[in-house]
């Protein structure tokens, strides 16, 4: 059984989440994109923010978080499922969730960057009806991201 609840990014759970995601990333790319170091607790310890963990059978498989850029636009973060997770949908349903969570907080907008080497999540944010938009900062310069946005 799938659950997806609120969960502290500090856990020992979320770390090795954490750590899978960049290890990832990582063989992916000649050279880590921008924002693939240590994910900072704080970012999401503020209003309006989320970190959320999907778990099959009590087992931590994936995670996501939204981070306020803004006022009126929040950021996805920390999208991840374990590779022995994929394809059951585990994915759109954390995306699901933190859309109703940015729903809730009163956003006008969804932001996000992955990477030209990261088809799967390419197709995820295009089939979840996010468009791409010039990559924002600390992306503008790095040619191996890709920025996308929703309107909610």
């Amino acid at each position: 059984m799938i659950t997806i609840a609120q969960e502290d990014p500090r856990s020992p759970d979320v770390q090795r989440l954490l750590s899978a995601f960049g290890d990832e990333v990582k063989k992916r790319y000649d050279s880590p994109p921008a924002d693939v170091g240590i994910f900072d607790p704080a970012l999401v310890a503020v209003p309006r923010s989320v970190f959320l963990v999907a778990r099959n059978d009590g087992n931590p498989v994936a995670c996501g978080a939204l981070v306020p850029m803004d006022e009126h636009c929040v950021e996805v973060k920390r999208m991840f499922v374990a590779p022995q997770q994929r394809g059951l949908g585990i994915a759109t349903r954390i995306l699901d969730e933190l859309e109703r969570f940015a729903r809730e907080f009163d956003y006008d907008a969804m932001r996000l960057e992955t990477g030209v080497r990261q088809p799967e999540s390419i197709a995820l944010y295009g089939k979840a009806g996010f468009y791409r938009i010039p990559n924002f900062p600390p992306f503008e310069n790095d040619s191996s991201a890709v920025c996308f946005e929703k309107r909610i």
